[in-house]
């Protein structure tokens, strides 16, 4: 990612892609793209990875170039956060896909305990032994269902709450109530 053109200052170059100047698109990119490849590269920990996704969000740059607000920050800032987000939305979707579907994810109780067993590498009888699966089965359904998503399938509160089509406060008050009742059957 070698410089081929001379350094043009950010005020020409934003008026100059404010009118769509394709040569200006191509300064931009010989300017930038060293220090956006480096950041994304960061992130993504893979250089074939950092270079498709640099393309990604050079195109979403050209794209959204209207969005851009000068008297909100540099232009470096703008197109460094376009790149940044581009690369974080790559993981975050990978993540996603890797994920079980929700729907196919809790069946019963012996299938979620013997996923969070092979996490830990532990013998599943051990969960049985200790009473794990009856104390889980005697939440309320909706508790139960958090809790499988939370702590057997490692779901963050944001993506329960979005998988279950649920307020974020109310995620957050049924698994703080189901663990408060979890306490409450193991100190009987």
């Amino acid at each position: 990612m070698k410089r081929t053109s001379p350094f043009v200052s950010e005020a020409v170059l934003i008026e100059k892609l404010n009118r769509r100047d394709e040569q200006a698109f191509h300064w931009l990119y010989d300017q930038y793209s060293p220090a956006l490849f480096g950041v994304i590269r960061k992130i993504v920990h893979d250089d074939e990875q950092a270079r498709d996704l640099l393309q990604d969000a050079f195109i979403k740059i050209w794209n959204n170039l209207d969005s851009y607000d000068a008297s909100k920050g540099r232009l470096f800032t703008w197109l460094l956060n376009v790149a940044r987000n581009t690369a974080i939305d790559n993981l975050r979707s990978a993540k996603a896909s890797s994920r079980p579907n929700p729907a196919n994810a809790i069946h019963t109780d012996a299938e979620n305990v013997y996923i969070v067993d092979r996490q830990h590498q532990t013998d599943p009888e051990n969960i049985d032994h200790i009473g794990m699966r009856e104390v889980v089965d005697k939440l309320r359904p909706e508790r139960k269902m958090l809790i499988d998503l939370v702590y057997f399938n490692g779901y963050t509160h944001e993506e329960a709450a979005e998988v279950l089509n649920l307020p974020l406060g109310t995620v957050k008050t049924r698994v703080r109530s189901a663990l408060q009742e979890l306490k409450q059957f193991f100190s009987r």
